[in-house]
C-alpha cells in the first residue's frame, strides 16, 4: 500500500504546516494544534487551558460572537476543539470548496481572537456547568482520570485536575488570559494541518497569504514534566456520592511515549491483552470465572494513546460488589500480570490484538477529522507527521517478548491504587 504523501513547511512567523492530499472525497480537514495543555496552566488557575479553549470560539477582532459556528455551519461544515495534556487543537471539516473559509477562521483567531470580560465571565459559566455535568453529579466522574493522577503523581503539572476547580476559575482574570494568549498561542507554537481534496500549491498559497502576516512571537521553551517514579505503593481513597458500587483504579507510569515508541505500543498492546473484549485476560479470571467484578478496563495513556508526552500512564479500572474487597480484585490482576509477564501470548492472542489495533487506526483514518487531527499532533508531539502512516507495521512488529517485558514493568512497588467508595458503605 502506498504511503500517502505529505508536505512540510514552515512559515517566516514559525508556523509548522502539514499538506496532506487526498482527492478521494471532495472533503477537508483543517487543524491547528497549539503546543499548550493542562500541564501548562500555572498553579492557581486550574482548568485555564481549557476555559481559553473556550474562549477561542467567542469571537475575534474581526469577526463577532458565533461568526464562526455560522461560517463553518453554513458551508455545510462541523467543527470543535479540545484540551489535552500538552496540546490544545481545533478543527474543521468542510466541503472542498471552503477550504480557503476554514483557513481565513483559524487564522483569524491565531492573530486576536476577542477576550473581553463578558466572554470570559460567560465561559466560565459554560465550564463550570460542563464539570457539574461530567464529573460532579455523575457517578465515577473523573474516574480515573481526575483521580488517579494526584495519587500517582506528586508535581503540580502531573497530578492537578485539569478541567479546574471552581474557585481557580472564578478568579481568572483578563490580564492572566492575554499573557495566557502571547504566550503559548504564537504560530511558532503551532502546527497547521490540511488533508483532504486540494492542489498543493494552491493549498500553500492560502496558507501563505491567511497566517503569512500574523506577528512572530517567540515559543516559549518547552518544559519538562519529569518526576521520579514512585519507589513504594502509593494508595489514595475517594467518596463518590452517585456511585452505585465501589471501583478500583490502578496506576503505572508507562514508557515514554516520544522517546520510547516501540515500547509504548507495547503497552497499548498489552492492554488490550488484558482487558479487550470478552477473550481477554482480565475479563475472563475476574468477570467469568471469579465472577468479582461488573466491569473491567486497561488503557495506556489516560486520555488514550497519543495524546501526551512523558509521563503517561497505564491503568486498571474494576467496578466491583460491595461484598468483594478491593484487596481480593487487586490481588487477582496482579496474579494475571505476573502470569502474563512469565508466559508471553501465544501466536493467536498476540495477533488477535494487534489485528484489531490495526483494523481499528485504518477505520479510524477513514475518517477525515480522526486523519486530520492525527497528522498534527504527531507533527508537535513527535515532529514527524508521516509517524502516523508507519504505525500499524509498528504495531504488528509487537512481539510476546515485547508484551511479556510490559507486564514485568507494571509492578507492585511501583504504582498508585485509588479505592472509590460509595458515599454509604461500599468495599474497605
Amino acid at each position: 500500500m502506498a504511503v500517502p504523501e505529505l508536505h512540510r513547511f514552515k512559515l517566516d512567523n514559525g508556523l509548522r504546516v502539514v499538506l496532506a492530499p487526498d482527492p478521494t472525497a471532495p472533503v477537508v480537514g483543517v487543524s491547528v494544534h497549539y503546543d499548550v495543555g493542562f500541564r501548562s496552566e500555572p498553579e492557581g488557575r486550574t482548568g485555564f487551558a481549557h476555559l481559553f479553549e473556550h474562549l477561542m470560539f467567542q469571537g475575534s477582532e474581526s469577526l463577532e460572537k458565533l461568526a464562526h459556528f455560522r461560517h463553518v455551519q453554513s458551508s455545510g461544515g462541523t467543527f470543535n476543539g479540545s484540551t489535552h495534556p500538552d496540546y490544545t487543537d481545533y478543527y474543521e471539516v468542510l466541503p472542498a470548496a471552503a477550504l480557503e473559509r476554514a483557513l481565513f477562521l483559524e487564522a483569524d483567531r491565531m492573530r486576536a481572537p476577542k477576550l473581553t470580560q463578558e466572554n470570559l465571565a460567560n465561559q466560565i459559566d459554560v465550564v463550570k456547568e460542563e464539570i457539574r455535568l461530567n464529573v460532579l453529579n455523575r457517578p465515577y466522574g473523573g474516574f480515573p482520570w481526575i483521580l488517579l493522577p494526584p495519587v500517582l503523581y506528586s508535581t503540580f503539572a502531573n497530578a492537578h485536575n485539569g478541567y479546574g476547580d471552581f474557585v481557580d476559575l472564578e478568579q481568572a482574570t483578563l490580564d492572566d488570559c492575554a499573557a495566557f494568549f502571547d504566550t503559548f498561542y504564537a504560530p511558532a507554537n503551532a502546527v497547521l494541518t490540511v488533508a483532504g481534496d486540494f492542489e498543493v500549491d494552491r493549498a500553500r498559497e492560502l496558507v501563505e497569504r491567511h497566517f503569512g502576516d500574523v506577528p512572530f512571537r517567540p515559543a516559549p521553551p518547552r518544559r519538562s514534566f519529569a518526576e521520579p517514579r514512585p519507589t513504594e505503593e502509593l494508595r489514595g481513597h475517594h467518596t463518590d456520592p452517585h456511585a452505585p458500587l465501589p471501583a478500583l483504579a490502578v496506576g503505572y507510569r508507562m514508557p515514554d511515549p516520544v522517546g520510547e515508541l516501540d515500547a509504548y505500543l507495547a503497552n497499548l498492546v498489552l492492554a488490550g491483552i488484558l482487558t479487550d473484549g470478552d477473550g481477554s485476560r482480565l475479563q475472563q479470571r475476574l468477570v467469568h470465572r471469579d465472577a468479582i467484578v461488573t466491569d473491567i478496563g486497561a488503557g495506556a495513556g489516560l486520555f488514550g494513546p497519543f495524546e501526551a508526552r512523558d509521563p503517561d500512564t497505564f491503568s486498571i479500572t474494576a467496578i466491583h460488589a460491595p461484598d468483594v474487597t478491593g484487596d481480593r480484585v487487586l490481588k487477582a490482576i496482579d496474579e494475571e500480570i505476573d502470569l502474563l509477564a512469565a508466559t508471553p501470548p501465544d501466536a493467536r492472542e498476540l495477533a488477535r490484538v494487534t489485528s484489531r489495533w490495526v483494523a481499528g487506526m485504518h477505520s479510524e483514518h477513514d475518517r477525515m477529522v480522526s486523519r486530520t487531527l492525527a497528522l498534527g499532533a504527531f507533527e508537535l508531539l513527535y515532529g514527524d507527521a508521516s509517524l502516523v502512516h508507519g504505525l500499524a507495521d509498528r504495531f504488528a512488529a509487537v512481539t510476546a517478548d515485547d508484551v511479556a517485558a510490559a507486564a514485568k514493568a507494571l509492578r507492585p512497588d511501583s504504582r498508585a491504587v485509588l479505592v472509590v467508595q460509595p458515599e454509604q458503605g461500599g468495599s474497605k
